[in-house]
């Protein structure tokens, strides 16, 4: 008898940039329909069990040789990316959230933007891919945060303050390997006020692309759990992007959440950018990350259409090869439903109401 599949709600997917970049064609189609190229569309989604996720909103620099794919480039000893006018910034964002409501109104029912944990698992259990509108760099908020409120009218649930540049709230972390994660200043005045909003409205507040001093900045504000949506373990692989014990820990005493991030750079002790890497290296950042926030603690957060993934693993039609190698490993069913969704519900509702 084949193994039960079991549905995958993931934590961080770059599909809808993928989508706004596209020169020809409908994007939507693209989606809907399914295409060659891109690591996540409708069809592979439904191959490989792919039942919802984050939907990153992320403005591209104006030269896209400065934005980062998988690992990004290697700050050190350069520039940070420019900053992002944020007129433009709210262009770009705005764009991205009628595209997504766009692949929902035309997905005939297959695809629903949700607002609450109940809305997930509501899509879970009927078949229909969730879709959660989250903004990975906050250049498009203003210092009042009017567009905040008016994009969490939208549907907007989840916000990392920064992507790996400055902007008005604070310090990015750079894409070094090996390096540490505390890396120069964190939240802004303005970066801790955009905090407490978040709280006011019961948004998601991202780690991920926090440096360290950011990291400390939220878990000293935040009355909400700490959550990383894609970010792994610094004791396997040295890099700056990924969590130290002491942020682990933090994570565990706010009974928040990681989610483990597929990018090859991110899961290899090298750092390097390299397809030929097991799905196995996946499975040990998990094991460690059980190990240091307990079973109810960890997630996944692929980075889909923003990484270069393992080639045993390829795009989200290969989710199920993840689940098998979590069988493979002696995990229960009844953990891998944790790792694969039950956490990410748990701490979406727990956040959100």
């Amino acid at each position: 008898m084949p193994a039960r599949r079991i549905p995958v709600f993931d934590g961080h997917n770059d599909a809808l940039l993928r989508l706004h970049r596209r020169t020809g064609g409908d994007p939507i189609a693209a989606f809907l329909d399914g295409e060659e190229k891109g690591q996540l569309d409708l069809p592979k989604a439904r191959k490989g069990g792919f039942a919802g996720g984050l939907f990153a909103i992320f403005v591209p620099a104006p030269d896209r040789k400065a934005v980062a794919q998988g690992s990004g480039p290697d700050f050190g000893g350069t520039p940070s990316p420019p900053a992002i006018d944020p007129a433009e910034a709210q262009r770009t964002v705005f764009a991205m959230v009628s595209l997504l409501y766009r692949i929902e109104n035309q997905s005939h029912r297959r695809v629903r933007v949700c607002r609450t944990a109940d809305d997930i698992e509501t899509c879970i259990d009927d078949g229909t891919l969730a879709a959660v509108l989250h903004i990975e760099g906050a250049e498009a908020i203003d210092a009042n945060f009017e567009v905040l409120d008016v994009l969490h009218a939208a549907g907007l649930r989840s916000l990392g303050p920064v992507w790996s540049r400055p902007n008005a709230f604070g310090y990015g972390v750079p894409f070094r390997c090996p390096s540490s994660p505390d890396t120069g200043p964190g939240l802004t005045d303005l970066g801790k006020a955009l905090v407490a909003a978040c709280n006011r409205l019961k948004m998601l507040i991202d780690l991920s692309h926090l440096n360290e001093r950011g990291f400390w900045d939220v878990a000293e504000l935040s009355d909400a759990p700490l959550v990383a949506t894609h970010s792994n373990a610094h004791a396997i692989s040295p890099h700056s992007r990924n969590l130290t014990d002491k942020q682990l820990a933090a994570i565990a005493e706010s009974k928040g959440l990681v989610g483990v991030n597929f990018a090859t750079s991110f899961l290899r002790p090298d750092g390097g950018r390299d397809t030929n890497t097991p799905i196995d290296l996946i499975v040990q950042h998990t094991e460690y990350l059980i190990n240091h926030l307990g079973e109810d603690g960890v997630g996944f957060g692929s980075d889909f259409d923003g990484a270069q993934m393992p080639a045993e693993l390829g795009d989200a039609a290969g989710l199920q090869k993840l689940v098998q190698a979590l069988r493979t490993r002696g995990f229960d069913d009844k953990l891998i439903e944790k790792l694969c969704y039950r956490n990410w519900l748990r701490v979406l509702r727990r956040t959100w109401t």
